[in-house]
Parts: structure tokens; sequence; C-alpha cells
């Protein structure tokens, strides 16, 4: 075995294994949505597009995935437009840094649905802690019922999305300000360029795979998030605050339409994939030009 084909055949176990992992289910996804399945999980008969069209038929389905973007876009933006200066800070020195880091990651070590219950007995409209504190700050006069309605329960979760979401992000980002070399900032700083010049010309680009790197995961992350919008309001009311994985879910579990979840979890996987080609091949077409 030649030395060229060596680290080939290292990689094939990995490689066949992941693919195994990833396509398998992508089939028996795909049996599933082309078959009339009862919410047994039994398939009947090849039923051809007949799923798809029932999915394509349903408003709540567009309603859906509109309210996917929105959460994506809300939550992804957020998160990264207040962690990259949360790491600016936290990579500088100062006394209690070492405690400030470990606040930042503390919503990591708590799992989102524990997360979730404690926020939705926050929102109370009743006994809220977050009513009684906006009353004592003169805020607001009566309580709110956060949850009654998509117009305020939907704005608060994509508020907990972002919270959550943080550690992992300052966490990617300190990770790269820690590799840019302190010396370029010296040069800088000599030759009279002020924090703003170093920020803009130095600090940005050299992080910019980074930002790559968080942009694209918390994406694929938060698209598919669960427990939040599923414990606070499961969706409603009316389905105001429905995302397609909620949707999914409420398609496959309580109404039995195992074939019809099929394809809408088909359609996530390929949005999915379509993004992160798209947003792959941006990556690669900038690094080109630069």
């Amino acid at each position: 075995m030649s030395s060229r084909l060596a680290p080939a055949y290292l990689i094939l176990p990995s490689f066949f294994l992941a693919a195994f992992i990833i396509l398998f289910p992508l089939w028996d996804l795909s049996q599933l949505a082309t078959h009339n399945v009862n919410r047994f999980g039994q398939i009947r008969y090849f039923s051809g597009f007949e799923n798809l069209l029932a999915v394509l038929d349903d408003s709540l389905f567009y309603q859906s995935l509109w309210r996917t973007v929105l959460w994506t876009v809300g939550v992804v933006g957020g998160t990264i437009l207040l962690s990259f200066p949360i790491a600016l800070i936290l990579n500088e020195d100062f006394a209690g840094r070492g405690l400030a880091r470990v606040i930042i990651m503390l919503p990591w070590s708590v799992s989102l649905t524990m997360t979730a219950i404690v926020w939705r007995w926050s929102l109370n409209g009743q006994f809220g802690l977050l009513n009684k504190t906006l009353q004592d700050l003169g805020i607001i006069g009566e309580p709110i019922v956060w949850l009654a309605s998509g117009a305020t329960a939907f704005p608060m979760q994509i508020a907990i999305g972002i919270l959550v979401s943080i550690p992992f992000a300052v966490t990617v980002f300190l990770g790269g300000l820690s590799s840019i070399p302190a010396d370029i900032y010296e040069a800088a700083r000599v030759d009279g360029a002020s924090p703003w010049q170093q920020l803009r010309t130095l600090t940005l680009p050299l992080m910019r795979p980074f930002i790559n790197i968080a942009l694209v995961l918390n994406v694929i992350y938060v698209f598919n998030s669960f427990p939040i919008i599923w414990v606070l309001t499961q969706g409603g009311p009316a389905n105001q605050t429905d995302i397609l994985v909620t949707y999914l879910y409420k398609l496959a579990f309580r109404f039995g339409k195992m074939g019809e979840a099929s394809v809408v979890s088909l359609i996530m996987f390929a949005l999915l994939l379509a993004i992160t080609l798209l947003y792959t091949r941006m990556v690669i077409r900038d690094e080109q030009t630069r």
C-alpha cells in the first residue's frame, strides 16, 4: 500500500459510518413520506406525492415556515451581535474576569427544558417574576399575560433563545480572540491606530472564520430547536408560535400523520443543507477574492 493511499484507507471506515448514520434515516423518512402510514408507524401502501401535496396545501405549514425564518434570524442574529462585544470584554485582563466568564457560561450548564420551565414561571401573567419586577420599576401598571398572545409570546421566546445561545458563541469567539497574536495590536498602537480602527482592520478580519463557525452551527442548532417553544406555549395559542419542528411534532404525535411529518422533516433537512452549502460557497468565494 502506497503512503498516499494510507490516509484514505484510514478515513474510509469513518466515512462509511457517517454515510450510514445520515443516509439510512433519510431513506427511512423517504419511505414514510411516499407511503400511507398509520399513527403507529406501520406502512400500508405506496401513495406517491400524496403526503407532500397535503403538506403544501396546509396553510399552517407556510405560517410555521415563515415563523421559523423569523425565529432563526432573530435568535442567531441577536446572539452574534451580543456575543461578540461580550467576548471582547471577557478577553480583556481585569479583576474578576474568571468569575464573569463563569456567569456568562452558566446558562449553558442547564438543560433547555429546565430553562424554559423557569421562564414559563417567570412569564406567568398573575404571579410571574417578570411582571413583578417591571411593576416595581414602574415600567408597567398592570400585569401582562405574556404567553396568551403570539404577539408577546414569540418575541419573548426569541429573547430566551438568544440568552441560551450566547454561551456557545462567546466560547467560540474567545477561542478566536485568544489565537490572535498580541504583537499586531502593539504595532497598531505604535502606528497610532485607535481602538475602533484596530477592531475594524485587525480583529474583525482575523475573527471572520470563527464568526462563520458560530453562524453556521447556530443556524443548524436554532433551526431545529424544540424545547423552548414547546415548553412555553406548545406552539400556541392557536398555533401562533409554531415553527416547523413543533408543527412536525404535532403532525406526527398529536394527529398521527406520520407520512406528512416525514415530508416536513425532509423539507427541513433540505432547507438546512441548502443554507449550509450556500453559506459555505459564499465563504470560500470570499476567501478566494481576498
